[in-house]
């Protein structure tokens, strides 16, 4: 599967961020205000949000085509100069003056993580950005074998873009697969693949979510209002939920977590619908699929920090 999905281009459209990681030393107090000082020592650079998935698939072997917002700062730069490192195409990346590159900055002090900076905007995108997202989808949607929407509420997926590229997917009948977020959750109806996440699903209900049977009592509230082909819920340690449907009722299928220790959640989710996209290319059914992306999530649960499921990690953990 894994061999015939790298022939396909996946589309991933969604916010993109750029993840600094700051290490340094704290050996004395400021004179300025009762606050430590951190000498930096080094900083990395690393792929969030959408960008995150897009590397993900890039690790499995197929291609990703990566469309979202930067600006023109600073960090764009940084940005950009990490997407060609990793080799990932930059062609459907748009820079927008008006609004920043959505930046986390992690400040790690003698391995221990001290201090968060955001920097971003999360209105909606404009018009003409707009506009220019959905001109370089249609002239390129032929080539994709499918889209990915990951939305992280930072104003790229607004209302009025979901419902274009919706349009235009079913217009070209390619597959959309959706990882959510709470603001415009309802807005993805129809979709092949809805992946919501415990909290999400319970914020959203107004529910909570706290065993199987109030987990399958949503998942199949969520079928019937979205009207989706598959749901996946994630549900952290206790794994997954698949839902179907068949006929006039919903199956269920309940798969346990894989991860035999969790150092760091970070980015499973991610890893999740990445590799979802990536065996249903390469021919898997949904089932298999699913199992198979429970497996990478349980992967690199085990690992410290946003890593990548790689292909050769995946193939090895079941020989």
């Amino acid at each position: 599967m894994l061999d015939e999905s790298s022939r396909s281009r996946i589309a991933v459209i969604g916010d993109v961020m750029l993840d600094k990681y700051v290490y340094g030393e704290i050996n004395r107090i400021s004179p300025e205000a009762p606050v430590p000082v951190v000498e930096v020592k080094r900083t990395e650079y690393k792929l969030g949000g959408a960008a995150n998935v897009a590397n993900n698939i890039k690790a499995l072997g197929a291609e990703p085509v990566l469309i979202g917002v930067i600006g023109t700062d600073y960090d764009s730069h940084n940005y950009l100069s990490v997407m060609k490192s990793l080799k990932l195409s930059t062609s459907g990346i748009i820079n927008d003056k008006s609004r920043p590159t959505t930046a986390k900055t992690r400040v790690i002090v003698h391995s221990q993580h001290v201090l968060r900076i955001d920097d971003e905007v999360k209105t909606e995108i404009s018009k003409t950005t707009e506009k220019k997202i959905l001109s370089y989808l249609k002239k390129n949607i032929g080539g994709f074998s499918s889209l990915i929407l990951q939305d992280y509420n930072k104003g790229v997926l607004s209302k009025s873009l979901i419902s274009k590229i919706l349009e235009l997917s079913r217009k070209e009948k390619k597959p959309v697969y959706v990882d959510p977020k709470f603001d415009n959750f309802f807005e993805y109806k129809n979709v092949t693949v809805f992946k919501p996440n415990r909290k999400e699903t319970g914020d959203v209900l107004g529910i909570k979510i706290d065993g199987d049977r109030s987990a399958e009592s949503a998942g199949k509230l969520l079928m019937s209002k979205l009207k989706c082909k598959y749901l996946v819920l994630t549900r952290g340690e206790k794994g997954m939920m698949l839902f179907r449907k068949n006929g006039s009722s919903v199956n269920v299928k309940t798969i346990p977590t894989r991860a035999r220790h969790v150092a760091d959640v970070s980015g499973a989710g991610d890893t999740v619908i990445s590799t979802i996209a990536v065996m249903l290319a390469g021919g898997a059914g949904i089932e298999e699929a699913v199992e198979i992306a429970n497996k990478a999530a349980g992967i690199v649960c085990e690992e410290v920090g946003i890593i990548p499921i790689y292909k050769e990690a995946l193939i090895s953990s079941f020989e």
